[in-house]
């Protein structure tokens, strides 16, 4: 279907001008916010992941949010048109930056990426079809398997597929990882990112929509996510900013049996964190699923190919 889009709009853009019309530039059906702080070591393979893709009416923005390494010399290097650098020199956080790309989004759809991930090449066109399938859907999310820097892979984080199943434990959190969203940019311009809740911004947004929204979870891996283990003083920071975000937001919606419940689920997360870490009880945290063997394959022949092009050239489909 995005083939089939692509040549309709190109061959309406040659005949307009050959008979002297004036033709403003088409507008992507897609725009990719690409949040970016110093990421120099990954943010070449994301973009290659972007230009493998094999949907191709979309705009990536990558929004620097005050480099100080070498990330504006490789993303300039992609000679792509759609691809755009977009800097101020400041640090201003990832609700800004996407915020600031949801201003100068030209798609009817906005999708998230992350410098240090990669996206299977069907993601777009898997995520557009399941958009245009059902004007009721707002946002949409995939399972996405994750990876070391080491590039070893660690397992599956699953996502149910029904808005239901996704918002049935708002208190506990939404399993519906951040970097794999792709949604109408409207809805996303309705809700908008909010700095305060940096940390925990992805969840903040979720439950100030979800009861006025409708969610999918598309159950192929459609994206590579990066998640190095960090240390316990990191995880315990990222534990408190949630239960403080969503604790203000719950309180200010008078849901107060959800601030109550995640007032007390939160100190036994913590506890389940300490024990996973120190005590290496693996039962403490959720588990990830098993790659498959073919899922194996999908990530070999990604990493062979963002590796296998230098960065101003397009990969071919």
């Amino acid at each position: 279907m995005g083939d089939l889009e692509l040549y309709f709009r190109h061959n309406y853009t040659r005949t307009a001008q050959a008979i002297g019309m004036t033709v403003s530039p088409l507008l992507p059906l897609v725009t990719i916010g690409l949040p970016v702080y110093n990421a120099q070591r990954t943010i070449a393979e994301a973009i290659s992941s972007i230009l493998g893709q094999t949907y191709q009416n979309w705009e990536l923005l990558v929004m620097d949010d005050g480099s100080t390494d070498d990330s504006a010399r490789i993303v300039t290097s992609f000679t792509d048109t759609r691809i755009r650098w977009i800097s101020d020199g400041q640090n201003r956080g990832i609700s800004h930056r996407l915020n600031q790309a949801l201003d100068l989004a030209g798609g009817e759809f906005f999708c998230r990426m992350d410098a240090d991930d990669m996206s299977f090449p069907q993601r777009l066109q898997v995520q557009v079809s399941a958009l245009q399938a059902d004007a009721q859907v707002d946002l949409v999310a995939s399972s996405v398997m994750t990876f070391t820097s080491e590039l070893d892979i660690t397992g599956v984080i699953e996502v149910a597929s029904q808005h239901e199943l996704i918002c049935a434990r708002p208190w506990n959190g939404f399993h519906f990882p951040h970097p794999s969203w792709m949604g109408k940019t409207s809805w996303f311009r309705k809700f908008r990112y909010v700095s305060q809740a940096d940390g925990a911004e992805d969840q903040h947004l979720l439950y100030r929509a979800y009861a006025q929204s409708c969610f999918r979870g598309i159950a192929e891996v459609l994206l590579a996510y990066r998640d190095d283990r960090i240390s316990f003083r990191k995880l315990l920071s990222r534990r408190m900013r949630f239960w403080k975000v969503f604790l203000i937001e719950a309180c200010r919606q008078r849901r107060y049996r959800d601030a109550l419940i995640v007032s007390l689920r939160q100190p036994a997360k913590m506890v389940a964190d300490f024990l996973f870490m120190f005590g290496g009880m693996r039962a403490a945290r959720n588990r990830l699923a098993p790659a498959g063997e073919h899922q194996l394959a999908a990530w070999h022949a990604l990493l062979e190919r963002v590796r296998s092009r230098p960065a101003q050239e397009p990969m071919s489909n």
